[in-house]
């Protein structure tokens, strides 16, 4: 292989990284299987046990993590490869599903990756100048709020190992950002089997927009209020930006629905004034079934306070409400727990998170939604009461360590 495989067209400052045999191109830099990452260096391998190379690059039979020391923001990411690779970033958002090059080939795949620090931009005391993090944000979540950007390189396919030969990574500040703000159902969840929709909503998209997952488990809109996420988020929105707000889990425990929908029109307000869009999304169902086969509301009249705002702000809405309800009952009553951690209603694995970002991407859509613009070539239309069928998803997991059951129920 040629340096040339490899050239991009970067912006500088970029960032180059070498995972083939022999020396790297000049503005390359070389990273040996046995480069393990450092704060002094400021890239590397977060672990480089079992990590070997072929003709192609690094392989290893098992997920393998790389770091780089890098400022917040939004950063376009290219990784050239043989094999299946399916690639995950940050805390188990996927950004690549099973993406596969030719027989004694390699490929190149882009996406882009947001990163986060919990500092405030701009704001002074008394007001808060960093997001209150809860204590498992700053264990299990570190990856999210950390000063680097880290890659999982993974396969479905122990038969077809990837190779990564090559790693690119530029600052992406010419693309939109949709931010994403809601609970356990929509946050990165940090440990397998558990998963969201929002951890798999990247893999849908083009590498012409970012997603800014600042949700988190537990959390109601008073919550991401009073530990600064919102503030945090409209320090960082432009315009042509997009919130995506989904909360009412936790809400309809401590808060009547005439205070929940006020606090869903201080947000879109608040967002309207950074001219930036807002998009609501009714909270996914829990999956309670009666007798007769059916979902049955667990969430009362919250769901309809969110369209009630939809239509009397004008503000576009994602009835994901209405989409799991269909997609649970297709599954049917015992076919259902296939999308779920077992034992538990509410939170789902990744084949569940898997199939409700299909319903959010569906939702942008029909929406007409400038977002829509953005959605993956290869996404087809999706119909909630025709899911896919379980085994037909396949998500590698992550090397997580077993952990309790996320907050919110």
């Amino acid at each position: 292989m040629s340096a040339a495989v490899f050239a991009g067209p970067w912006d500088e400052p970029a960032w180059q990284f070498w995972l083939a045999p022999g020396a790297a191109p000049a503005g390359w830099t070389k990273v040996s299987p046995d480069t393990a990452f450092t704060d002094a260096r400021g890239y590397g391998y977060e672990a480089t046990d079992g990590i070997t190379q072929d003709a192609i690059g690094s392989t290893a039979d098992r997920p393998v993590y790389f770091s780089i020391g890098l400022a917040e923001g939004n950063y376009r990411v290219a990784v050239t490869f043989s094999g299946a690779l399916t690639v995950k970033s940050e805390v188990r958002r996927l950004m690549l599903e099973n993406a596969t090059s030719a027989p004694g080939a390699t490929a190149r795949r882009e996406f882009v990756v947001n990163i986060r620090r919990d500092a405030i931009a701009g704001a002074e005391p008394p007001a808060k100048t960093a997001v209150d993090l809860k204590p498992r944000e700053r264990a299990d979540l570190k990856w999210n709020w950390d000063d680097k950007l880290t890659l999982e390189f993974n396969s479905a396919d122990m038969q077809n190992l990837p190779s990564v030969a090559a790693i690119e990574i530029t600052r992406a500040e010419d693309v939109p950002t949709l931010f994403l703000l809601g609970d356990s159902t929509v946050c990165d969840q940090p440990r397998e089997p558990y998963a969201s929709w929002g951890q798999m909503l990247t893999r849908f998209f083009k590498p012409t927009l970012a997603v800014a997952n600042h949700a988190e488990s537990g959390e109601s809109y008073q919550g991401a209020f009073d530990r600064g996420r919102l503030d945090k988020i409209l320090s960082q929105l432009r315009p042509g930006d997009t919130v995506m707000l989904q909360f009412g889990h936790n809400d309809m425990k401590v808060v009547d629905v005439p205070a929940y929908e006020a606090s869903i029109r201080k947000f879109v307000s608040a967002i309207r004034a950074k001219k930036a869009a807002v998009v609501l999304v009714t909270q996914v169902q829990r999956r309670t079934f009666d007798k007769d086969g059916r979902i049955t509301n667990s969430h009362k009249d919250y769901p309809d306070a969110v369209r009630r705002v939809s239509r009397e702000e004008k503000t576009p809405l994602i009835d994901l409400h209405a989409m799991s309800t269909k997609l649970y009952e297709a599954l049917g009553r015992e076919g259902s727990a296939a999308a779920f951690k077992s034992g538990d209603g509410t939170h789902h694995n990744a084949y569940g998170a898997y199939e409700l970002a299909k319903c959010i991407i569906q939702g942008i859509r029909d929406a007409r939604l400038p977002l829509a613009r953005h959605i993956a070539d290869d996404f087809a239309r999706f119909d909630p009461a025709q899911p896919d069928a379980p085994e037909a998803v396949v998500i590698p997991p992550s090397l997580t360590a077993p952990g309790d059951r996320p907050d919110g129920s």
